[in-house]
């Protein structure tokens, strides 16, 4: 079974920085990414990598998070500097495997690390 594992998650306070780490078992996925959800949104897309690194963020964190991959580890990493008190959400990790021949698309999802941003 895939397994994702997230870590990284704390309390802090505005301004400071946070690394999340997702650790994948299994085989190297397509795409992996982050995304968020709190009490009072909806689960959004924070950040996305491809195999390739290509990256995309969501509009509300460009220039202040950075994803990053390691694919000998299998591991996604979610760097956060300048941290706002809306960052605050339950973080989850997110592996998507693809074939484009048949149009198949499969993904799972980790079991969340919280961040909590103090103003």
């Amino acid at each position: 079974q895939v397994q994702l594992v997230e870590s990284g998650g704390g309390l802090i306070q505005a301004g400071g920085s946070l690394r999340l780490s997702c650790a994948a078992s299994g085989s190297i996925f397509n795409i992996m990414g982050w995304y968020r959800q709190s009490p009072e949104k909806q689960r959004e897309l924070v950040a996305t990598i491809t195999t390739d690194g290509t990256t995309n963020y969501a509009d509300s964190v460009k220039g202040r998070f950075t994803i990053s991959r390691d694919n000998v580890k299998n591991t996604v990493y979610l760097q956060m500097h300048s941290l706002r008190p809306e960052d605050t959400a339950v973080y989850y990790c997110r592996a998507d495997s693809f074939r484009k021949a048949d149009s198949f698309r499969e993904f799972w999802w980790g079991q969340g690390t919280q961040v909590t941003v103090s103003s």
